[in-house]
């Protein structure tokens, strides 16, 4: 099977609105970023074909692929669109080399959060019509609800999710990316406003605009346009039951699941000593928990207090969320998966900056669909080939 690797990404950066650009500059310009982090790459003659993530209810188009290809360079060629978020979508790219068909993919993704006026009543559409919609209100008490059970079931406190939060925002401070962080203590996350039982506001990560670009290539082309390709090693991606009736409220399986996948094909069966860092999804302080125990990182129960002792902090043994997370770089639709994948990328190329983790090789990147989906995907990168 012939090896992938990621030999550009680029970036915009991410703020709460930007009334200045239009979607399609943010994608031109981190496009632009992308190709020459790629070694100069013409997008018409180097790039075989495009992916692009994006849901229609998003971006307030019908087939929104229609709208992708000019600020890529993909004008009549091959581009696939993947309604779902961007580590998905990287799986995507992934796939379509190991076919053998392409030797180069430029994958997309991004959002114009402020652009979109009834954001709740959007994320309603997506509850079941019979059940769940009729119910009312703002659909985040879903996350105030799994919240609650996950604590009960595990043992964790809400003081340990309030050091989530206060972790990752404090790391968003040396992200030039990132466009909520602050220099806060877990008491000012406890003390914040209630939201939804037992979730306050600072708990919860807020919408953010900005787009990112990723150039993947096949293992004989990675030679040619990088000297500091990242590996993709393993990927997994699962949709678990839509039903909020049926799923489980105190772990994430879809995570779980997806983790199993990429850990198969990575190789890799002890976790806790053999990934070097993750970027995870952390929508609200209490997942990044969650999804630290399905990453298999630690045992079911014991990521609160690994958080309290330090372990998961950028100088800990275990640095989850260097980047400063969905909380410090905020919430960004479809792009969030490529947000995690992103920062992996700029850790194991050695290019983090203040953030750098020191010697890392070996990083996770995991994403979560959002409320009120069991959606998620795992992609584990490294920076050796084997």
């Amino acid at each position: 099977m012939r090896e992938v690797a990621i030999v550009g990404v680029g970036c915009t950066g991410f703020k709460p609105v930007t009334p200045d650009v239009s979607y399609k500059e943010l994608m031109f310009e981190a496009a632009v970023r992308a190709y020459r982090d790629a070694g100069d790459v013409n997008p018409r003659k180097d790039i075989d074909c495009f992916v692009s993530c994006a849901e229609d209810y998003w971006e307030g188009y019908s087939i929104f692929d229609e709208f992708t290809p000019d600020q890529l360079g993909a004008a009549l060629r091959p581009l696939f669109t993947v309604c779902g978020e961007g580590i998905t979508g990287l799986a995507t790219a992934y796939m379509l080399i190991k076919t053998g068909e392409f030797e180069t993919v430029a994958v997309e993704a991004h959002s114009k959060a402020s652009d979109i006026l009834t954001f709740n009543d959007v994320v309603n559409f997506a509850l079941d019509p019979q059940l769940n919609r009729p119910l009312g209100g703002h659909p985040h008490y879903i996350a105030g609800m799994e919240m609650n059970r996950y604590l009960h079931e595990t043992g964790a406190t809400r003081e340990q999710c309030a050091m989530v939060a206060a972790k990752n925002k404090r790391n968003a401070l040396d992200n030039p990316n990132a466009a909520y962080g602050a220099n806060i203590c877990p008491e000012d996350v406890l003390c914040s406003e209630p939201l939804f039982y037992p979730i306050n506001r600072l708990d919860a990560s807020q919408n953010a605009d900005g787009c990112i670009v990723m150039v993947l290539a096949s293992g004989e082309a990675a030679k040619n346009l990088s000297a500091n390709p990242v590996w993709i090693k393993g990927m997994g991606w699962i949709s678990e039951t839509p039903s909020l009736e049926t799923r489980s409220w105190s772990e994430a399986a879809y995570a779980r699941l997806a983790t199993e996948r990429a850990y198969r094909d990575a190789g890799i069966r002890t976790p806790a000593e053999e990934v070097d860092f993750a970027e995870v999804d952390d929508m609200f302080s209490y997942k990044e928990l969650q999804h630290m125990e399905a990453l298999k990182l630690c045992r079911h129960g014991e990521a609160g207090k690994l958080t309290e002792e330090g372990v998961t902090g950028r100088c800990g043994a275990l640095p989850i969320n260097p980047s400063g997370g969905l909380l410090g770089m905020g919430y960004a639709l479809c792009a969030s998966g490529l947000q995690r994948a992103m920062e992996a990328v700029l850790q194991l190329r050695g290019d983090a900056g203040k953030r750098q983790i020191p010697d890392a090789e070996v990083g996770v990147a995991q994403s979560w669909l959002g409320i009120p989906t069991a959606t998620g995907a795992v992609a584990v990168l490294g920076s050796n080939k084997c």
